[in-house]
């Protein structure tokens, strides 16, 4: 293998979600989501941390998602477009409430298992594998109204009916799948990540951590259906990945740093080992947190570890444990993982930090810690692309945004040896942000004519990135030593 290509067989690919581009949310008798409600504009994020309870679509707030760039109706055309930029790979999820409109039909919605199955037997047809996330921030709100989201243990059977439908219906289709995206999202944004809106006076880290409980076990179970359903399938977790950097070398900070690191990989590091660790379950002391194990769960979580971890990487965090240096040098930006500036890193026009040496520490870290295979199933810039007259879009940020991390993670494939399944760069299509609503935050190498208004012809067209990630992927990622 040639030191400036990736390994054979890597997957190349991108990556989005269900409730961010299909739209068509209430089409062919699909029920309503967690995500559907999630407004954009002043509350969107009082919503998603389950702060303020909304539960049906209010007068007075807009919901970008409901129509997004209707993939649901251009999912061929768009495939047509993966195809063509020479994807191998193309990550997606299924909406939840497309199958089980109520979260737990006994009977599941065929015109959702259909649009499914076309859309995966297009994939086939152009030799891209679906790589497939069972939940993406995506609780029927059905479900939240019965149970309260993720807070009660039923959810887990439901969660297993949902995937027994899937499993069971593209278990010829599909041979990846993933069981949550982005599950440490449930400690910051609990209503985005597993329908916790909170009561007044709730002890809320006792409903997060009995929540992450039963997420915890349905991963597992679905592990456990995946392979009996389908003998051939890679069943992944998925983290929301970027290290914390001590923002000196005080100890402190090194110390606050390691226990900020902790909140991401609890999940990971049950999944990946099927048992908590010994530091989570003092914590969890420490915290008051009882009555989470039943007889019988240690052996479930033990019995369903992953095949694989995934996980996204946007950009590295820096923190301190004193109290004034956090409040003098924090960074405006990412609303979920509050951090400090770091004075040796450029940021994006949303205020995210550019790091693309973190994602080879990000890499290393996490398979010192599992030693399992790797799949970077996330990672690209948000920016505020111009439609020029003629129809081109120059994006050369975005280029050199992700040929550097590339580089990164080739030197982390080649030069440390870590195995990495593929890598599925996050929006290839513009759609919805999921951290701010807005269309004009762009991810993609096709920019889909819309605004945040909703007015667009949902025209697609490519960006220069789309011929440049074409020539990454023709060339293995040899080409990534090219500049221009």
């Amino acid at each position: 293998m040639s030191s400036k290509a990736f390994p054979p067989g890597f997957l190349w690919g991108g990556a989005t979600a269900a409730n961010q581009c299909e739209g068509a949310y209430d089409a062919d008798g699909r029920g309503l989501s967690s995500v559907d409600t999630i407004p954009a504009g002043k509350d969107r994020m009082t919503v998603a941390r389950g702060e303020r309870v909304m539960l049906s679509c209010e007068d007075g707030y807009t919901y970008p998602s409901h129509e997004a760039i209707d993939m649901y109706h251009h999912y061929k055309e768009d495939i047509a477009m993966f195809a063509e930029m020479g994807f191998k790979c193309y990550r997606l999820s299924i909406a939840w409430t497309r199958i089980l409109p109520n979260g737990d039909d006994d009977t599941p919605n065929e015109a959702g298992l259909a649009f499914y199955e076309s859309l995966f037997r297009e994939c086939r047809k152009y030799g891209i594998e679906p790589l497939v996330t069972i939940d993406h921030f995506d609780t029927p709100i059905a479900l939240i109204k019965k149970y309260g989201g993720w807070r009660d243990r039923r959810m887990i059977d439901a969660y297993l009916k949902y995937c027994r439908a899937i499993f069971t219906r593209y278990k010829d289709l599909v041979k990846y799948w993933i069981t949550f995206n982005e599950i440490n999202m449930l400690l910051h944004m609990s209503f985005m990540g597993a329908g916790i809106a909170f009561a007044e006076g709730e002890d809320k880290e006792q409903v997060k951590y009995t929540a992450a409980h039963h997420e915890l076990l349905a991963s597992a179970l679905a592990v456990k259906l995946a392979h009996e359903i389908i003998p051939d399938s890679k069943v992944g977790c998925m983290l929301a990945a970027g290290q914390f950097y001590p923002y000196s070398c005080n100890p402190a900070d090194i110390l606050d740093a390691q226990e900020k690191d902790r909140d991401n990989y609890f999940f990971t590091d049950i999944q990946a080992r099927g048992e908590y660790p010994v530091w989570a379950l003092k914590r969890m002391e420490r915290a008051g947190i009882k009555g989470l194990f039943r007889e019988g769960d240690a052996e479930i979580l033990k019995a369903g570890a992953v095949d694989y971890v995934a996980f996204s990487y946007y950009c590295s965090r820096c923190t301190t444990a004193d109290p004034e240096i956090f409040a003098k040098h924090q960074r405006p930006g990412n609303a979920v993982f509050k951090a400090v500036e770091n004075p040796y890193l450029k940021h994006t026009e949303w205020g995210w930090q550019i790091d693309p040496l973190g994602l080879r520490i990000t890499t290393n870290a996490l398979y010192d810690r599992y030693q399992k295979p790797l799949f970077v199933v996330e990672n690209g810039l948000g920016a505020n692309d111009t439609l020029e007259s003629d129809g081109k879009v120059h994006d050369p940020y975005r280029i050199e945004y992700l040929r550097a991390h590339l580089l990164a993670l080739r030197d982390a494939i080649t030069e440390d040896g870590i195995p990495v399944i593929g890598f599925t760069a996050w929006g290839c299509i513009d759609l919805v942000s999921a951290s701010s609503g807005e269309m004009k935050k762009r991810y993609g190498m096709i920019y889909v004519d819309k605004d945040d208004e909703g007015k667009g012809t949902l025209k697609r067209y490519k960006k220069d990135s789309f011929g440049w990630y074409k020539q990454v992927i023709t060339s293995n990622g040899a080409s990534l030593d090219q500049r221009g």
